[in-house]
């Protein structure tokens, strides 16, 4: 399953220490051989300052209690330069470690560094000192240090572009320690910037949006709300098109929410037109699963891909990973999705039959008799489906349901309106962009 392993294209949009979560998970599941992961992250700590984590590898992996002179000579260099900026810094976090001194901050930047400078012989030396502080604490791996001081840093900042890159920081520190809602926050704080910044050019923007999508998978896929705000997020126009452009094997993710969702979306028959448009440029079970119900109507085949699914999910770290403590569902992905994705075949195959055989469909839904018998008869119960049991002859058979014209017509209607709101935004985004005379 190493044939579906998304960890070459993701890797790359990351920051390298969210990278780590990854490598464990494959060598959990032992997708590669052990000595490759073990390799791949010693060339990943060879550009942070985690030496003692980077010598405990090189001894499991070459099986030796001796380590390279040049990793103790790093470690002498990283702990020489990290007493030098916790010096450097030490005025400013002392400071910020006395409340009763915080208290004298206010809401305008200009006046607390005018304060700070006047009362505590603070300046922009010692500001720039905790930034390179902090973000040499996130080297190292300290992510909590790391999060308070650049939150803090951010507070005092004017300079827009090195507040942004703090926020990156301060985003990936919260998601290397589980604290999902906090995270979320600082994705959504991102979010906004990105959408409202002034780049230098498109394609910086369009990038911006393609890392913060591959970021927020950590925090959608561990978020008690996560499945429908990964929707809210990547079904967004520009961030489909981003999608579409620079990193479709996205693509699995969206498929995978709108799945696990209980409740249709209306996005989600435009969401099968872009499986269908994209099926060149990136498929795996998961798109595909949707591709033979929704746009081929292969049921066998999508019965082959639902086992194909359940392999994926398990191998995938954002989708075969649980988080045991405080889990938003004691069910695992891997199960929501098939019971899910039977009823989408069922669902399918009942539109274009009026009378089907239990056996027959069963089979396509990979369960026995007894099994489908007793999901079918549940989800009639429960759903809408106007449908009933013939047991005699061992059949399910679905009442006539005609549209309501008057009803297709209102939801015409309401796309060609949706649609026309979408073409006037396009048109005048560029207009609004312009400096007024």
């Amino acid at each position: 399953m190493a044939t579906y392993d998304l960890t070459p294209r993701i890797g790359p949009n990351l920051d390298r220490h969210l990278v780590f979560p990854l490598l464990e998970f494959l060598q959990e599941r032992q997708l590669y051989p052990d000595e490759q992961i073990l390799k791949a992250k010693i060339e990943l700590l060879n550009k942070t300052n985690m030496v003692d984590y980077a010598m405990d590898i090189h001894k499991s992996l070459y099986r030796t209690d001796d380590v390279p002179q040049d990793m103790v000579d790093r470690r002498v260099e990283v702990v020489a330069r990290l007493k030098a900026l916790e010096d450097a810094a030490a005025p400013l976090v002392t400071f910020l470690q006395n409340p009763n001194a915080v208290q004298e901050l206010r809401a305008d930047k200009q006046y607390n560094l005018q304060m700070l400078n006047d009362r505590y012989q603070i300046g922009p030396d010692q500001i720039e000192a905790l930034y390179q502080y902090a973000k040499f604490q996130f080297e190292c791996g300290n992510y909590s240090g790391a999060a308070d001081y650049l939150y803090q840093y951010r507070a005092l900042c004017t300079n827009s572009e090195r507040s942004l890159s703090a926020l990156w920081g301060k985003l990936a520190a919260e998601i290397l320690m589980q604290n999902w809602d906090i995270a979320l926050e600082e994705l959504n704080r991102l979010k906004e910037i990105i959408d409202s910044k002034s780049f230098s050019s498109p394609l910086n923007q369009v990038q911006s949006r393609i890392w913060l999508m591959h970021w927020s998978l950590f925090i959608f896929f561990n978020h008690d709300n996560g499945r429908t705000q990964i929707i809210d997020l990547f079904n967004q126009d520009k961030y489909l098109n981003a999608i579409q452009t620079s990193a479709p094997h996205l693509l699995r993710y969206l498929a995978t929410a709108f799945i696990v969702n209980k409740r249709r979306r209306p996005q989600f028959k435009e969401f099968i037109r872009v499986i269908q448009q994209d099926q060149c440029s990136y498929k795996d079970p998961i798109t595909e699963f949707l591709a033979c119900v929704y746009v081929n109507y292969e049921f066998d085949g999508a019965q082959k891909k639902m086992k194909e699914c359940e392999e994926v999910i398990l191998n995938d770290p954002f989708l075969g990973k649980r988080v045991e403590e405080g889990n938003f569902s004691t069910v695992p992905l891997k199960d929501e999705f098939l019971e899910n994705a039977r009823l989408f075949i069922f669902e399918t195959y009942c539109r274009i039959h009026q009378r089907i055989d239990m056996g027959v469909l069963f089979e396509k839904l990979n369960l026995n008799y007894e099994e489908g018998e007793r999901w079918i008869v549940n989800l009639i119960r429960n759903s809408k489906l106007e449908a009933k049991i013939d047991s005699e002859t061992g059949t399910v058979i679905m009442e006539p349901n005609q549209p309501n014209v008057y009803e297709q017509l209102i939801d015409h209607t309401k796309a060609l309106q949706g649609r026309t709101y979408k073409l006037v935004g396009q048109l005048l985004e560029p207009a609004q962009a312009q400096p007024a005379c």
